[in-house]
């Protein structure tokens, strides 16, 4: 029961391997608030920046449309070549707003979070078809909130609308005796002054929705304490596991080097303690180590050579050195070189004293 209340309960912080397979999956805390105010902004900067230029290109195209009427082509073919070049001047006015737009929509995404590029919201998936998902998406707690969020956003910016144009509501009644040519400055300054209260006003909504989206996100990865071990389990593997494959790779170790003692040249013992088997044959560079271990394997080193006559050399300094300094298969270390040719020297004249 504990055990069970405990996989229940996330109370644990997300693990690093957590983290990225949510980034992968696109599930990012993200604000969409944040966006609105990046492109407002930049909607706003453009009709500060770009708006005289822009109207005034158009301004000047149109002109010189209407002026010349009369000799604009009225077959298929100069109607299509007019309304082309038409579109050209559009989008040469307007390009440089648009990337600002664009780019704003880019950094928007990018203050939150890096860029991320997941098909996993693509997939299909039963749950959103599913009559019963859906109801419950409708009524969730961040459907909740989405709600009251856009409510409290519309009452806010509603009142600062409200604020703003009040004073100006008797100029606003003569705009429609005003002189087109006059209207656009009077219009624009207008504008300019409700946007930037908005995007003032949204600046706040958008940090206060990005930290509640931030703890909402972090909620969702919280981890239990029982996700943890399994995800240990996937990562490094089962421990009981482990340590079986551990056991096995050390017993074919101590086979494969039992193996070699019969081919060893010398044993150099620490009476009891220590046991290193070395190989020395003509043309190699240095002396081998075949096998090495200490107490019982030391023992069994040492029987297994008794059983083929593999000569014993007891040395506790260099049999404790050797071991500390070779690994199985290696050349002895160079610092050891003349006691072991010594012991080697030894060995061979007391083989050539027998014959």
């Amino acid at each position: 029961m504990a055990g069970e209340e405990d996989k229940d309960q996330k109370t644990e912080e997300p693990t690093q391997k957590k983290l990225e397979d949510a980034l992968k999956r696109g599930d990012v805390a993200k604000s969409q608030e944040i966006n609105t105010f990046f492109i407002l902004g930049a909607g706003t900067l453009a009709l500060m920046v770009f708006a005289g230029n822009m109207s005034g290109e158009l301004a000047t195209t149109m002109r010189g449309i209407l002026a010349n009427l009369h000799t604009l082509p009225t077959d298929g073919q100069g109607l299509m070549r007019l309304s082309g070049l038409l579109s050209l001047e559009i989008l040469a006015a307007v390009a440089v707003p648009f990337l600002v737009l664009a780019l704003a929509a880019i950094a928007g995404n990018m203050v939150q979070h890096r860029l991320v590029w997941s098909a996993e919201n693509m997939k299909p998936k039963a749950s959103k078809i599913s009559p019963m998902a859906g109801f419950k998406r409708l009524f969730s707690k961040q459907s909740l909130m989405n709600f009251i969020k856009g409510l409290l956003k519309l009452a806010v910016v509603g009142t600062v609308m409200v604020v703003l144009l009040w004073p100006e509501r008797h100029r606003l009644e003569g705009l429609v005796a005003v002189e087109p040519a006059a209207l656009l400055p009077l219009t624009h300054g207008l504008s300019l002054k409700l946007l930037g209260s908005v995007v003032a006003i949204l600046a706040v909504i958008a940090a206060a929705d990005f930290f509640f989206q931030y703890r909402q996100w972090h909620q969702r990865q919280m981890m239990s304490v029982q996700e943890i071990k399994d995800e240990y389990k996937q990562t490094e593997g089962d421990p009981f596991i482990k340590g079986k494959l551990k056991q096995l790779r050390q017993a074919r170790m101590r086979n494969r080097m039992m193996a070699n003692v019969p081919k060893a040249s010398v044993i150099i013992t620490n009476p009891t303690h220590f046991a290193v088997a070395l190989q020395y044959k003509q043309g190699m560079n240095a002396p081998v180590c075949l096998a090495k271990g200490v107490d019982a394997l030391a023992l069994r080193i040492r029987a297994v050579a008794t059983e083929h006559d593999v000569p014993i050399v007891e040395n506790p300094p260099l049999a404790r050195a050797l071991h500390a300094t070779v690994e199985i298969d290696q050349e002895i270390p160079a610092e050891h070189y003349k006691a072991v040719a010594e012991v080697i020297g030894y060995v061979m004249k007391l083989r050539r004293g027998l014959r």
